[in-house]
């Protein structure tokens, strides 16, 4: 019974991992002069990493730092790529987010919306520790999977 409880667990860090280094892929992949060629896969993560203090010293006025709105679009990307890792089938990311921080993420696949998202306080985007980032895009991918299997005529369209 302890085998069946712990390999959804295994799979999940899998996925985790698996949405980490895609993450650092496409980090690395729009580094066109070599700023980051030498650097460790922690460096890179590390502005996705905000505790509370750092959060709480962003203020909300005023429009979000486009670097912030780089690592969010990195983000999504990076889910949508686990996805079609996963299943085989392309999931396109759609951001629309207005000068205050608020909007909405949307992921397609085919006809079917696998995640839609509604994005608040976009200026203080960020995650408490690299292992949550894992966790939190692992979940989006998993969900988004689920979908893709129950609606897969939906998903091919």
């Amino acid at each position: 019974m302890a085998d069946v409880v712990a390999a959804p667990v295994a799979a999940e860090v899998d996925v985790a991992d698996q949405f980490l280094k895609t993450l650092v892929l496409l980090f690395r992949a729009e580094d066109s002069y070599g700023a980051w060629e030498g650097k460790a896969d922690e460096v890179l993560l590390a502005p996705f990493v905000l505790d509370k203090e750092a959060r709480a010293a962003i203020p909300i006025m005023g429009d979000p730092d486009p670097d912030t709105l780089w690592r969010l679009e990195l983000f999504y990307k990076a889910v949508g790529i686990t996805i079609e890792k996963q299943t085989g089938l392309m999931a396109s990311p759609m951001m629309k987010i207005s000068h205050e921080g608020f909007g909405r993420m949307i992921l397609t696949t085919g006809r079917l919306v696998v995640i839609s998202k509604s994005l608040r306080d976009v200026h203080r985007f960020g995650f408490p520790t690299v292992e949550k980032l894992g966790a939190d895009g692992a979940k989006l991918v998993a969900d988004a999977v689920g979908l893709i299997r129950k609606y897969p005529e939906v998903a091919n369209l």
